[in-house]
């Protein structure tokens, strides 16, 4: 059982550290002056590993219950305890999640400021462009002259 569980954090380090790389490509993506081409594969990425991580750590779970460990982090701090295989494992994971959080985070910052930036990039446009003739409005139409 305890060699089941430390195959199951060493694929789960495994795809933590995969996240890890993925996040860092979102990283050049989301500072690129034009991220749209980039983006869509690391998304659908990202959602594969996700799904991945999520069932390594059902598995990890389960595998502590069958142990008669709790689930979870209280379950896998006592398996690690017990066995110094497990704790090496247990740290690797521990800090390579620590790095992809602290990436993820990042890269959450770089997308409030480029919102926030193509928002008031958007405002400076209403407010410098008057509402005349030939100038598009804000459903991106130029306007039809009435009169003419």
């Amino acid at each position: 059982m305890k060699d089941a569980l430390l195959a199951t954090l060493i694929e789960e380090y495994s795809a933590v550290e995969a996240f890890a790389s993925v996040l860092t490509l979102e990283t050049r993506a989301l500072i690129a002056l034009s991220p749209m081409e980039m983006l869509p594969p690391i998304v659908e990425k990202k959602t594969e590993l996700v799904g991945q991580l999520a069932r390594l750590e059902a598995t990890r779970d389960g595998l502590l219950v069958e142990m008669g460990l709790p689930a979870g982090w209280a379950g896998m701090e006592r398996a690690a305890a017990a066995d110094t295989r497990l704790a090496t494992q247990w740290s690797l994971l521990q800090k390579a999640a620590e790095r992809a959080r602290r990436v993820n985070t990042s890269n959450g910052e770089l997308i409030r400021v480029r919102m926030d930036y193509n928002q008031r990039a958007l405002t400076a446009l209403q407010v410098a462009v008057p509402r005349k003739a030939g100038f598009y409005g804000p459903d991106g139409r130029i306007p039809a002259r009435v009169g003419l």
